[in-house]
Parts: C-alpha cells; structure tokens; sequence
C-alpha cells in the first residue's frame, strides 16, 4: 500500500532493514535512515524483522557522489 508519506510493506521471515528496502526500493543509501526516522521502535526489534512487521518505508535523500581526483 502507498501512502503519501511511504510505502507500507509487511517484512519476511528473517529479513532485515536494508533487504527490505532493496526489495522494495531499489536501493538502501538513505532509504534505511530515513524508514527507521519514520518508524519509532523498529531498531528495537533487532537486525531480523519478526515475520509480518508492517514497515513504512520512506524514500530519503540518496547521499551526494563527491569525486575524487588522485592527481590534480
């Protein structure tokens, strides 16, 4: 189900923050942070999500890519 504020998915058996949101998202950088900000408590449920755990996953800010020059 979507929301305005996020996608709302129930977890698998044993699966963790990060699978979830790459199953979900396509991607981790951000999404994690921002979900676990728009969940209160779920870090206190443990690395492996109990089986059916609904999740608001919420798209954050994907960090910027700063570039690296070795020589100038």
């Amino acid at each position: 189900m979507t929301t305005q504020r996020g996608l709302v998915t129930r977890a698998r058996q044993h699966e963790m923050l990060d699978a979830l949101a790459l199953r979900k998202l396509g991607a981790t950088a951000g999404h994690v942070e921002a979900t676990l900000a728009a969940n209160p408590g779920l870090a206190k449920l443990g690395p492996h999500l109990p089986m059916g755990q609904p999740v608001r996953l919420v798209k954050g800010q994907e960090p910027s890519k700063e570039t690296v020059y070795l020589w100038d």
